[in-house]
């Protein structure tokens, strides 16, 4: 077993299933964030906000979540330490040749570096104060009390340097998902001729659905 996780087989296979996970993390991520544009002065996104934030989310869900985020990015990079070893010299030159490979795909590793440090930016906006420091504001809603997650999103989002930057992680995340989705149906198996051509359609709808939507919620906040 060790063996497989060791080969570049194995490692292709693990990126996949970490990816798919990850996509799921998205999409509930995404219909979370989109309770921003209920306008109700933001009752309906922290009651959300707060229900993530209950015990068997943070204490079971997240330290999961964060494992896939750590083990797809340690098999991306060492898959792409293997690619490059395996080139050599012409590491370059074979990549930018390839006129029918899609420019995603011989960039995944850039756009990874990309949505990863958009990531860190996500986590010290975000995570960081409502469950490190503890240094957001907080409301109360039908008799709870609760994190006023809506206050901290809409303040951080007022910043346009902070927009900006979630736009072009948002961006660089949908190139990497036209290529990522995909590939991870076709290393499992799940594509042929046919299907291949269908993943790569239904990939590219999705990455930039969830991309525009996340472009959309921050651009509508700092408008607000």
């Amino acid at each position: 077993m060790s063996n497989l996780f060791c080969s570049s087989i194995g490692r292709k296979l693990v990126m996949s299933l970490s990816g798919l996970f990850l996509i799921i993390f998205l999409i509930v991520h995404l219909s979370v964030n989109l309770m921003l544009l209920v306008p109700d002065g933001g009752e309906t996104f922290n009651i959300a906000a707060n229900f993530m934030a209950l015990p068997v989310i943070k204490y079971g869900l997240q330290p999961v979540l964060a494992l896939g985020f750590i083990v797809h990015i340690a098999y991306a990079a060492m898959l792409t330490a293997q690619n490059n070893k395996a080139r050599g010299h012409n590491k370059y030159a074979s990549g930018n040749s390839t006129k029918e490979v899609m420019w995603a795909s011989k960039n995944m590793f850039v756009l990874g570096i990309v949505v990863i440090a958009f990531l860190a930016v996500h986590i010290l906006d975000y995570f960081v104060p409502l469950q490190i420091t503890h240094g957001a504001k907080e409301v109360t809603i039908g008799g709870a009390t609760m994190h006023d997650t809506y206050s901290l999103v809409k303040e951080t989002l007022q910043n346009p340097v902070k927009v900006i930057l979630y736009i072009i992680g948002s961006l660089a995340l949908a190139l990497h998902l036209t290529h990522g989705f995909w590939s991870a149906f076709q290393t499992l198996g799940a594509s042929n001729s046919i299907w291949r051509k269908r993943w790569t359609v239904i990939g590219t709808i999705f990455a930039w659905v969830v991309s525009l939507g996340f472009c959309v919620i921050a651009i509508t906040m700092f408008l607000s």
